[in-house]
């Protein structure tokens, strides 16, 4: 699966849409939002909340247990979250 950020805010993705749906297992972050200093001190953060509206509820059921397995959540504040630990800018 492929998403796309459209609002970064202190790591936490804001605002994103499903670019390409195949393979929710195994999910890519793109962003395309400004980033200020501090807003990515760390791994992004996509609440699984967004996950469940942009893949519906059993396919994301299904994927999100193997991410957690695999130790690509965290939960803040009660709220769970993918985490997107590995980026790099590229240019325009």
């Amino acid at each position: 699966m492929r998403l796309r950020a459209l609002s970064v805010f202190e790591r936490i993705v804001y605002h994103c849409a499903c670019v390409d749906p195949r393979d929710p297992a195994h999910p890519v972050l793109e962003v395309d939002a400004v980033m200020r200093e501090g807003d990515a001190d760390g791994p992004l953060l996509v609440a699984v909340a967004d996950f469940k509206r942009v893949l519906g509820f059993e396919a994301t059921k299904a994927c999100v247990a193997e991410l957690r397995r695999a130790g690509r959540t965290e939960t803040h504040d009660g709220v769970e979250y993918v985490t997107f630990a590995m980026w790099e800018v590229v240019a325009p």
